[in-house]
């Protein structure tokens, strides 16, 4: 029997290492096939090169946090190609003003500076206080991050700057869409968030308590079990 394939996004400064927790519970149900984000700013360039990449008629498109806008973004510009959508941590919204002057300032202490790196104690801050003393998941974002490099994250976080809101877009389209996220995950936009709960729309919204962003290394069995709901929709 053949597996239903599904594609995977990343997110800023992650690649298939992001889902080396959840694998197990997958693998032997579903074809994994990784899509790393191109190396440009512009959505309409990035997803045309993924477009280019994927010879299926219509695929089973995940992506995670920046992933997940990705795959939405293709979602929106080629509806037809598209089976179904789930995304993790992330929203169709565009960058708030105050985020966007934020990531601004960020990336220019970056580019002025010739230190570039994800510190250990930074990346454990990033995960749920249950998770922080979990050094193999720690070393996996660290490692990560600074694999990917200087050049990656500075065109990753640029297109940040470029993102439109999605939702009329999404809210429109007759596929299953799943939004996987945790309620307290302080990298997504609040104003975003408040549509998803308060607009009309068709989405499954799969909500957890919690801080986590990174929810396919920290909480891979509910990753996985919400990925197979998904499909069976």
């Amino acid at each position: 029997m053949q597996k239903e394939k599904i594609y995977f996004i990343p997110g800023l400064m992650t690649d298939n290492r992001l889902w080396s927790r959840a694998l197990q519970y997958l693998q032997n149900e579903f074809e994994i096939v990784h899509l790393p984000i191109p190396l440009f700013t512009d959505f309409d360039k990035i997803v045309e090169v993924l477009y280019n990449s994927i010879q299926e008629e219509k695929i089973n498109i995940l992506g995670f946090s920046l992933g997940g806008y990705i795959a939405s973004y293709y979602t929106c510009k080629y509806p037809q190609r598209v089976k179904r959508l789930f995304t993790v941590a992330a929203t169709p919204g565009t960058t708030s003003s105050i985020e966007k002057a934020r990531r601004e300032k960020k990336l220019e202490e970056f580019i002025n500076s010739n230190e570039f790196g994800l510190e250990f104690e930074k990346a454990i801050m990033l995960l749920e206080e249950k998770n922080q003393n979990d050094f193999e998941l720690v070393n996996i974002m660290v490692d990560m991050f600074n694999d990917l490099g200087k050049e990656v994250f500075i065109t990753q976080l640029k297109s940040t700057f470029n993102r439109i809101d999605l939702f009329d877009c999404l809210k429109n389209q007759d596929i299953p869409i799943h939004m996987l996220y945790s309620t307290n995950d302080r990298l997504l936009d609040l104003e975003a968030l408040e549509k998803l709960h308060t607009k009309e729309h068709n989405f499954k919204l799969i909500k957890r308590e919690g801080t986590s962003h990174n929810i396919p290394l920290e909480f891979p069995e509910l990753f996985s079990n919400s990925i197979k709901e998904w499909i069976k929709e």
